[in-house]
């Protein structure tokens, strides 16, 4: 069931091609701080329901990033492993050609689940528009998720939250949880910052080392072998949530903490980098142990700030530094108004951004 309210959903269309067998819907939650933001997944599964909570969260994390998009996600529903290039191309196409009504004036397309950069060229010509979609190949103008800008802007929200918990990032331990794109370029920087590594995870399993673990000598494994669990020293373990470290980063699977984890979590700060790692009632429960948790929405906004660069026509260094910017001041405000008010960080993101947006609805 979608939920409705004063911030939306504004537009929800279902669009059907019967010669390609096209099936899809987008969810156009909240423009009124601009076109709604937000990628395109195609899975068997997807529904409308799913698509509009993620609609509703590109609305928070827009909003909170301070950047003039609005929220929105659409959804294709195919099994992109069963389809050919050629079918999938042209399933692509159609869909575009049916958000033409919106895009790029009301929706931006991107990437998400099974579609990449040659989806998003597909879709930017099937649509006629260049900024109907961002995440398209460097060639057209787009900004390369290898540059790693969620990643980017996960350092800075944990240099942000270790400086306001007034411990020194240098002599800090971290684990990361997830070795992807987004776990890969957090474990750069922080390392690179000087922060010790002691324990990472991938789909393989999980490793620990507390005399730390080499970026590089990881970096490298991972690409020969596929897998963290390879690097040598280290030592495999049950669970990353089992880690002594003063900072977790969350960066691949959702609900990965549960309430039940809580009372033997061994972290002084989480900075959730994937997308609802925990329940709010979870993130409550940390809340109450001493536990600073950094919202998903406030720290892995580099993806959409740098999807905002590609589609104001900027350049590779203007993302670094607006993802930089954003992340480091939007961070602050959150953690200096939780602190103020003694809430939770997660409550005082969600008061910036809809005041932010409520601002812009009363105009």
């Amino acid at each position: 069931m979608i939920n409705y309210d004063e911030f939306g959903p504004e537009k929800i269309l279902t669009v059907y091609n019967p010669k390609s067998g096209m099936k899809g819907f987008v969810v156009i939650d909240n423009t009124k701080l601009g076109p709604g933001k937000g990628g395109i997944r195609m899975t068997p599964s997807v529904t409308e329901e799913e698509v509009s909570k993620l609609a509703r969260a590109m609305t928070w994390k827009c909003a909170l990033a301070d950047l003039p998009f609005g929220g929105a996600k659409s959804g294709i529903v195919a099994n992109s492993k069963e389809l050919s290039p050629e079918k999938k191309e042209e399933i692509v196409k159609d869909f575009s050609k049916a958000l033409k009504i919106v895009c790029p004036e009301l929706y931006v397309a991107a990437p998400d689940m099974n579609m990449a950069e040659k989806e998003m060229e597909w879709f930017s010509n099937a649509n006629g528009d260049n900024k109907s979609c961002t995440g398209k190949p460097s060639s057209m103008g787009g900004i390369p998720h290898e540059l790693g800008s969620t990643g980017f802007g996960v350092f800075h929200a944990t240099k942000v939250a270790a400086e306001h918990l007034n411990f020194d990032l240098k002599n800090s331990t971290i684990a990361i949880e997830g070795f992807g794109n987004v776990g890969w370029f957090a474990a750069k920087f922080l390392t690179e910052e000087g922060a010790k590594l002691i324990a990472v995870s991938d789909s393989k399993g999980v490793i620990s080392n507390t005399e730390g673990i080499d970026f590089n000598e990881l970096a490298k494994t991972k690409k020969e072998t596929g897998t963290v669990t390879n690097y040598k020293p280290s030592k495999p373990t049950d669970n990353i949530l089992d880690i002594k470290a003063d900072i977790l980063i969350t960066a691949a699977i959702p609900d990965l903490i549960s309430s039940e984890d809580v009372d033997n979590l061994n972290f002084k700060l989480i900075v959730a980098g994937s997308n609802i790692p925990m329940t709010i009632e979870t993130e409550e429960l940390c809340h109450k142990k001493g536990i600073l948790v950094v919202p998903d929405f406030v720290a892995n906004a580099g993806g959409v700030i740098s999807s905002y660069i590609e589609y104001t026509g900027g350049s590779e260094q203007d993302m670094f530094t607006m993802v930089e910017e954003k992340v480091t001041k939007n961070t602050k405000l959150v953690l200096e108004d939780s602190k103020s008010k003694g809430i939770m960080p997660r409550e005082s993101a969600m008061k910036i951004a809809k005041e932010r947006i409520t601002k812009k609805m009363m105009r």
